[in-house]
């Protein structure tokens, strides 16, 4: 029997964080990323979620949800023609994939995968006609608050889908 080395046939990994965990990676354009950080109290902890003096939006506060994904669920691609979300999570940990297709845009066709939750809290900050997604990776319910600027529409919805397994954007879940 020949031994060998299987190191060999490997892919080695690439830097993807720098020695203070920032993520090196370039953002879709208009796409803002804060990592927030939770402030140990005797009774817990407290994570500021928003606020307008951080200056990441310059946009009105129209409508604030919260949305709760199953175990290992996915919220399927979708976007928006006016509308800006802002989404944190509050709960869990979830994998938010962003693809832009918007064809006038420096970072057309790229790709950006972040994950975030109760331990690494963000604010992820996604324009107008950037595709995206949202993966649950917790062993229970996740649980994200969306902050936008257009509230939801009921008669004329500004939501917009594509199937999960589309061959329009380049990425597999």
């Amino acid at each position: 029997m020949n031994k060998v080395d299987i190191i060999e046939f490997s892919k080695k990994d690439t830097q993807s964080i720098t020695s203070d965990w920032i993520q090196l990676q370039t953002n879709i354009d208009g796409v803002i990323v804060k990592e927030l950080k939770n402030v140990a109290k005797e009774t817990g902890y407290l994570s500021e979620i928003f606020r307008d003096d951080w200056d990441l939006a310059n946009q009105d506060v129209r409508q604030i949800f919260q949305v709760t994904l199953f175990e290992k669920s996915i919220s399927g691609w979708h976007t928006h023609k006016i509308t800006t979300d802002r989404i944190y999570i509050n709960n869990g940990l979830v994998k938010i994939v962003l693809y832009d297709s918007r064809v006038d845009s420096p970072t057309y066709g790229m790709v950006n995968e972040f994950r975030f939750g109760t331990l690494r809290p963000a604010l992820v900050i996604i324009p107008p006609n950037v595709w995206h997604a949202v993966q649950n990776l917790y062993d229970g319910t996740s649980q994200l608050i969306n902050i936008v600027d257009h509230a939801y529409q009921y008669t004329d919805p500004d939501h917009y889908r594509l199937p999960l397994n589309t061959d329009l954007i380049p990425y597999k879940f």
